[in-house]
């Protein structure tokens, strides 16, 4: 399953904000996101009336990029494949030593770009599929359409996988916006708990965050050169070696 990642225009131009402001801008995402209205989401649910019909479009790179692993759901899957997660894409900041930092891992995808756990277009894993699969297509976080408009975006994908305007019980749409909350809320507290150890590390260890260096080490990279990048996973910076390969 795809993740349904926010357009980081909104809360984090990091490579224009200092890591307090990163942090400052991602709480007051947290404190909206807390604060908006359950009813609203809960009408946004039943109006659209999504259906899964087993398409599986939405497991593949093509429909959505890259599936981004809560914390909780890496431990779960190094228990059983490890070898399923790589370093998030899309790198947040290197230091003047040309090391890459990243907020956290993704699923890999197979030669195809599907799911590597997708399996003749069924999920091989599904009961014990992982939280941004559990509650896509659904989201609750502000992004730009495609006019720019930003606005509180609650379906992702709407009229590319899929069935529309089926019934769907109170229940069950507000069980959809309580999962679809606490999985955003999580999200952003991952990658306030990143920003902070990124700037306590870089404060101890006088690194240095310089848009030159990270320029030239993604052209490197992009033609194919090797790179560290430091994934933030549990309070840590685990180092890997990697290359554009691996996205591939």
């Amino acid at each position: 399953m795809p993740a349904s990642l926010p357009d980081f225009t909104i809360w984090r131009p990091l490579l224009t904000l200092s890591f307090d402001e990163q942090i400052d801008a991602l709480e007051e995402e947290r404190k909206n996101l807390l604060l908006f209205p359950e009813e609203e989401f809960i009408d946004a649910i039943r109006d659209v009336g999504f259906s899964c019909d087993c398409c599986g479009r939405c497991c593949t790179r093509e429909f959505n990029g890259h599936v981004f692993l809560l914390e909780e759901d890496i431990d779960r899957v190094r228990s059983f494949c490890p070898d399923a997660i790589i370093p998030a894409p899309d790198y947040d900041a290197c230091d003047q030593e040309g090391r890459f930092y990243v907020s956290g891992y993704a699923l890999r995808t197979g030669p195809d770009g599907s799911c590597v756990f997708l399996e003749g277009g069924r999920c091989s894993i599904y009961d014990r599929r992982f939280s941004i699969c559990r509650v896509y297509p659904y989201m609750l976080h502000r992004e730009a359409d495609e006019t720019g408009a930003i606005d509180w975006r609650q379906i992702g994908g709407l009229n590319e996988h899929g069935c529309y305007n089926n019934p769907i019980g109170d229940a069950e749409c507000a069980r959809i916006a309580r999962e679809t909350r606490a999985y955003e809320a999580a999200f952003l507290d991952q990658e306030i708990r990143f920003r902070r150890a990124l700037r306590d590390l870089f404060a101890r260890e006088g690194l240095r965050y310089v848009r030159r260096t990270y320029d030239l080490l993604m052209r490197d990279f992009r033609r194919g050169a090797e790179v560290e990048v430091r994934v933030f996973h549990r309070g840590r910076f685990r180092p890997h070696r990697v290359t554009r390969s691996l996205y591939e």
